[in-house]
């Protein structure tokens, strides 16, 4: 049952994201009138570019958790930190390089990444 919603969810992420940019994103884009911040709409542009597809990333970070909940190994525990920290590392990722880190969320994302990562670490001392 939890492998049929890990499955959902993944085949969501691919279809939000790819459906997102062809139909919502690059017609959204076209616009005239989008806010300009810092001088320009690329700023505008590139947040919710990212902010659209880092929804596909935390549903996968879910699908994640679905898989190895489905699975009852050991360490449940250690390997859903795991997913988390990877899920806000790449959340990291994607927010710094698009937006050039000009959108301080990469900040938090990495910050939450460490956490979570940390507490993994700890577990094993």
């Amino acid at each position: 049952m939890l492998l049929t919603g890990a499955f959902i969810l993944v085949f969501v992420g691919f279809v939000h994201s790819i459906l997102g940019e062809k139909y919502i994103l690059i017609r959204l884009f076209r616009r005239e009138n989008l806010p300009e911040l810092l001088g320009s709409d690329w700023f505008t542009k590139r947040t919710i570019r990212f902010t659209w597809h880092l929804t596909t990333v935390a549903w996968w970070g879910f699908a994640s958790v679905l898989y190895v909940l489905s699975n009852q190994a050991q360490n449940v525990e250690n390997q859903i930190l795991v997913i988390t920290s990877a899920t806000f590392a790449i959340s990291g990722f994607i927010s710094f390089f698009l937006s050039r880190g000009k959108h301080l969320s990469w900040l938090f994302f990495f910050a939450v990444a460490g956490i979570a990562l940390s507490a993994v670490l700890i577990n094993r001392a």
